[in-house]
């Protein structure tokens, strides 16, 4: 672990209730070991994939 010692600024940036919610599943997942796991083992095989929007675009949902 670091520890930083000195000045502390403090700055602010705003963002979207949908946007913070969505850096938090992001991160979520990212910390999940298992699912990451699972990520990387099916990003090794050799599978076709399809890109969720158009799934959705084609079955118009």
């Amino acid at each position: 672990m670091t520890l930083v010692h000195g000045k502390h600024e403090t700055e602010w940036i705003t963002i979207s209730v949908d946007e913070y919610e969505s850096m938090k599943r992001t991160i979520d997942v990212l910390t999940d070991k298992e699912l990451m796991t699972q990520i990387k083992r099916g990003q090794q095989k050799d599978v076709k994939s399809r890109d969720f929007k158009e799934v959705v675009k084609e079955l118009s949902i």
